[in-house]
């Protein structure tokens, strides 16, 4: 029986729902920025993934123009390339901070004692949210990404009754952070409903840290498994940018995009999508697509054309972009400088991955800042 390959395929997901997955590099960048490809759910026909009460499930993923534009543009200015770039000296202070409670010798769990804090406490100073609340709420969020109908059921109600009670406060008290400003917008300018308030304020939150995590996780792996990169990375810092671009190339946090529901029946390549099935847009196969990048499998940190699609394409273009690059820079560059005799604690296949398609990140990253000494040697 022939098999039909090309740059869409039909596939089943895990909980069994049929979606149309496509994964070549020109194809899955076209199709980011296809209008036809619609974000909003009520384009779908039989779609049974991931749901969210209204005060949750308006934002900016599930929305098309106008209400993304009106609703983007409302949190676009916190995160432009200049105000993050003033951000630069406290994300460096965090980075340090931790770099300094490194408990010496190892082992040590680098994603909960630094890949983690790290973006958390960025985005909770944005917020004025202590990293306590923070962390109740990343341990909500994973719950409900890869926990159980019942467990993620749960943490949905808590999210929604912690952002409830966190709006109310700072209505009551307002201050100079991201969310006051959005609270103002909401009850001054009445440019935002209740739930898109409650809705945006997740998706900032979570955003703000999910990815990042993963990217600063994935990337330092990359690193340990390639000693003679990491150290070529060390003597020039100057790479940075570059490097932290390629290492979302080649393991980017999310292997796909938000899923799209065709506003009419759409043909990419020699297949009609019919209009309201559900579409999947492979981000990590076409980052390493051999049609588009030289020697995809290979980690170049040189490498200056990148334009991976890891943060997205078009008008739904990571917002928080120009964030993640200089936290991801910031928090591999100081590990390399700082600690320079980090080292894997396990051996890389020993590794646990979080159990889900919708992100790419580890459980933990075991590390030590002294290798072993060989047995046979010592």
């Amino acid at each position: 029986m022939s098999q039909h390959v090309g740059p869409a395929r039909r596939t089943t997901l895990p909980d069994g729902s049929p979606v149309w997955l496509v994964t070549r590099y020109a194809e899955v960048r076209a199709a980011l920025a296809d209008p036809r490809l619609s974000l909003d759910k009520r384009h779908a026909t039989g779609w049974a993934g991931f749901r969210l009460p209204p005060a949750l499930d308006a934002n900016l993923l599930n929305m098309d123009p106008p209400q993304h534009t009106r609703i983007r543009s409302l949190v676009s200015r916190a995160f432009t390339p200049r105000r993050v770039e003033e951000m630069r000296p406290g994300v460096q202070r965090l980075a340090d901070h931790l770099v300094d409670a490194l408990p010496s010798g190892g082992p040590v769990d680098l994603i909960a004692v630094y890949a983690e804090p790290l973006p958390i406490g960025v985005i909770g100073e944005m917020f004025d949210v202590s990293l306590e609340d923070l962390a109740r709420l990343r341990g909500w969020t994973n719950d409900m990404v890869t926990g159980s109908r019942e467990s993620a059921g749960a943490a949905i109600v808590s999210i929604h009754r912690f952002l409830a009670e966190l709006i109310a406060h700072r209505r009551a008290a307002p201050g100079t952070d991201l969310l006051s400003a959005m609270i103002a917008a909401r009850d001054e300018g009445d440019r935002l409903s209740e739930d898109e308030l409650t809705s945006l304020a997740f998706l900032v939150l979570f955003a703000g840290y999910e990815n990042t995590v993963n990217l600063i996780g994935n990337g330092m792996l990359a690193l340990l498994r390639d000693p003679e990169r990491a150290a070529a990375l060390r003597a020039d810092p100057a790479l940075l940018p570059s490097a932290v671009d390629e290492l979302m190339r080649y393991d980017p946090p999310a292997p796909v995009s938000i899923r799209r529901f065709p506003t009419e029946d759409v043909t990419i390549g020699e297949v009609t999508i019919p209009k309201g099935e559900t579409v999947l847009l492979g981000l990590a196969a076409a980052n390493r697509d051999p049609e588009r990048w030289d020697d995809p499998e290979a980690i170049d940190l040189t490498r200056s054309e990148n334009p991976h699609l890891s943060l997205g394409h078009g008008i739904h273009y990571c917002l928080g972009a120009p964030l993640a690059r200089l936290e991801g820079q910031i928090a591999i560059g100081t590990l390399l400088r700082r600690v320079p005799d980090l080292a894997l604690a396990v051996p890389a296949e020993e590794l646990r991955w979080r159990p889900t398609f919708r992100t790419h990140g580890l459980v933990e990253l075991p590390v030590r800042t002294t290798p072993p000494s060989d047995p046979a040697t010592a």
